[in-house]
């Protein structure tokens, strides 16, 4: 089980990554670096494709087609069509997931109750963001904020 999420000093350091940013080339915003795993998990027959060593990028502009690109100058460009997950952040429908490990979608995300489910969750490493999540970092980022 993943500790992506935790919170725990010693777990950051265990687990933490070299973050890279790197302009989207449909948008021009700045994307963070992901992992070729979390890549392989999202991707339509992820077999037909060759991710080479090349660095990969996760665009999550909502209106932006483009899902992961690499930093190559003829680099790969794979667009929403070509996953089989539904990027929550770029789909309008209330329907789609903002927690990929717990299926939690934007009309749920609104219960804290859900919301306190998935933060005790994550805090006793169950779950599995660095593959599930499409943008390879915790879910829990995408929930709402909670209202003052």
């Amino acid at each position: 089980m993943s500790d992506c999420c935790d919170t725990s000093s010693k777990s950051k350091t265990e687990t933490k990554r070299k973050t890279l940013k790197h302009e989207c080339p449909a948008c021009h915003q700045l994307c963070l670096n992901v992992q070729t795993k979390t890549i392989l998990h999202h991707l339509k027959e992820a077999w037909n494709y060759d991710l080479s060593d090349e660095q990969y990028f996760y665009c999550q502009t909502e209106d932006c087609d483009v899902v992961y690109f690499s930093d190559e100058s003829n680099g790969k460009t794979l667009r929403k069509k070509d996953l089989r997950t539904a990027i929550g952040i770029k789909e309008q429908d209330n329907k789609a997931l903002i927690c990929y490990c717990f299926g939690v979608n934007k009309s749920k995300a609104t219960d804290k109750n859900i919301k306190d489910f998935v933060i005790t969750q994550t805090k006793g490493a169950n779950c599995t963001c660095e593959t599930t999540n499409p943008s390879g970092r915790c879910c829990l980022k995408d929930f709402p904020k909670n209202k003052q």
